[in-house]
């Protein structure tokens, strides 16, 4: 535990100090870059605590990236500008979709979960390219980005600190949880669903408040990323990028604190590497990634310390 805390320790001020740093060297794309791996880190963040941690394998979970991002443009569109109302219906709408979703999906397993969690994520996409006022399949560029007292999402450091802030809150949050009587309840639904029936609670409610809470802080990092992009797709709710996620947990590390983090970074940085050598960097990257997931069976984070579960 004391060794993790170190690590993440230097982690944080190592990415608390590279705005300065990179401001000074003339790299202001970094500065960008590296705030929108984090925001989609909460997204991964958010996914490990159904899919690591609830054995739930969501193949819809970006549908509540484009939810936030969406409340965020759909607000700003009517001259809603105020902050503390996007991120409300951001995390709100999110929450409420994951539980119109998760209330039909938990009841069945495996590759009937899947299916219906890809299906509903489906519908969403659709919906987004169909409705033309808010841009269909163009999207829709931000009217005004979220306002709050003090803190202006339009300074790329500004909101660089504020994504660095709500990854390591979103980090604890989810920590927290798994490690409370909920989160063992959880964590022994996926290991054994039939022994903990037989002991005396039931897993549905304790998946479909995980997949509510998973989705809500999904959310959360829809609303920090359509702020962060100024604009706002359909594509942001596809399949793909619900796939992208996904291997985000796995290759950072299931059921790990850092796991979703480091995965997240890994994966974004080495893309980014590779597209700016060769145009075709799926080729390179694809293999890569098979090996990773070879060799590295716990993930990443099974390289500093054994994952939690």
């Amino acid at each position: 535990m004391k060794n993790r805390l170190v690590l993440w320790a230097i982690a944080v001020a190592v990415l608390a100090a590279l705005p300065p740093v990179l401001l000074a060297l003339g790299q202001p794309f970094y500065v960008d870059l590296v705030r929108r791996i984090m925001i989609l880190a909460i997204a991964a963040v958010s996914l490990n605590l159904i899919l690591g941690y609830g054995g739930m394998v969501s193949f819809g979970h970006a549908a509540y990236i484009g939810i936030g991002a969406y409340a965020v443009g759909i607000l700003g569109f009517y001259g809603i500008a105020n902050g503390w109302a996007h991120l409300g219906v951001a995390i709100g709408a999110s929450a409420l979709v994951a539980l119109a979703i998760g209330a039909v999906s938990i009841r069945t397993s495996g590759i009937y979960f899947i299916m219906i969690t890809l299906a509903f994520t489906q519908m969403l996409y659709y919906l987004g390219i169909s409705i033309a006022e808010f841009g269909g399949d163009d999207g829709m560029r931000l009217k005004a980005r979220s306002k709050f007292p003090f803190i202006d999402l339009g300074d790329p450091v500004a909101s660089y600190y504020v994504a660095l802030a709500l990854m390591i809150a979103s980090v604890y949050v989810v920590y927290r949880i798994v490690n409370s009587r909920f989160g063992m309840a959880l964590r022994a639904s996926k290991s054994n669903e039939p022994r903990s029936r037989a002991i005396g609670f039931s897993p549905y409610p304790y998946r479909l408040l995980a997949f509510v809470i998973a989705g809500a802080m999904c959310g959360l990092a829809g609303a920090l990323y359509a702020n962060h992009t100024n604009y706002i797709s359909p594509g942001l709710m596809s399949w793909q990028q619900s796939g992208e996620l996904m291997f985000m947990v796995i290759l950072g590390g299931m059921a790990s604190s850092s796991g979703p983090v480091l995965g997240t970074f890994a994966l974004l940085l080495v893309e980014e590497v590779l597209k700016g050598w060769t145009e075709y960097w799926q080729v390179i990257l694809g293999p890569l990634l098979v090996l990773s997931v070879i060799f590295f069976k716990r993930g990443l984070a099974g390289i500093f310390y054994k994952p939690d579960a």
